[in-house]
């Protein structure tokens, strides 16, 4: 049986832990060639020499996505190298907790700039592209926080909701070049990125009661869950679907 995305190139931002990593090996386990981009180029590196090790086919760039023009160049590259880029996953984020009186303008700014600015700067970077083969999938990364509202969570809240207004707008005005963008809607899943809400719940001890006391599901996702959302939306399986936002959240959004 051909693999899912045999002969496929994706490139995914911000792989270089949790839920990006996880993503890049399940997009590999199908058969795409996976660009592994983080901004600390040694994780990028090890991602994709775990990938290789597994019997798949990546390369690991190091690729701070606040800045432009290294964003443009490396699409370019990899371009010029493989000849396309079928799959993108804009994975870059950041979370600031506080409310409206809690948290700083730096913070919005900041959230701003990654939560939103960074994936317009990724798709716009790929589109021509994909518009010259009149076919790709981009996934760019929102939250569960983007399909509901986080007590004092103001700046990650807000750009969350915002960068899935784009993600349809972009569905929307490209979907007549077969080209698809869906947002991926994660829930709470064990990874570092928890950090400034853990802070703002006291603590591990805290986190961990407001898990299984808001998720109807009663725990965290496993990142292989997360990660076979991603291959979903990647694939001819989600093929007419765009504009969506896929939550995988154990119902917390409910």
């Amino acid at each position: 049986m051909t693999a899912l995305l045999h002969g496929q190139v994706a490139f995914v931002t911000a792989a270089g832990s949790g839920i990006g990593r996880a993503g890049a090996i399940a997009l590999a386990r199908e058969g795409a060639l996976v660009v592994v981009t983080d901004r600390d180029a040694g994780l990028a590196q090890q991602v994709a020499a775990h990938i290789a090790a597994l019997g798949g086919h990546a390369q690991g760039l190091g690729l701070d996505v606040a800045r432009d023009a290294d964003v443009a160049h490396a699409i370019e590259a990899v371009v010029a190298q493989h000849g396309q880029i079928d799959i993108v996953h804009s994975h870059a984020g950041v979370q600031f907790s506080g409310g409206l009186l809690e948290a700083t303008v730096d913070d919005m700014d900041r959230s701003w700039a990654l939560n939103v600015r960074s994936h317009f700067v990724v798709a716009r970077a790929v589109m021509p592209h994909m518009k010259r083969r009149k076919s790709g999938s981009i996934i760019i990364t929102s939250s569960n926080s983007g399909v509901q509202l986080d007590r004092q969570m103001i700046a990650y809240a807000t750009t969350k909701h915002a960068v899935i207004a784009m993600t349809r707008q972009i569905a929307a005005d490209h979907a007549q070049f077969n080209i698809r963008c869906n947002a991926l809607c994660p829930g709470f899943v064990d990874t570092p990125f928890n950090a400034g809400f853990e802070r703002q719940l006291g603590g591990r001890a805290g986190l961990e009661t407001y898990v299984q006391a808001s998720i109807p599901m009663g725990r965290w996702a496993d990142l292989e869950e997360i990660a076979q959302g991603i291959v979903y939306l990647a694939s001819a399986r989600s093929g007419f679907m765009t504009g969506h936002a896929l939550v995988l959240d154990g119902g917390e959004s409910l």
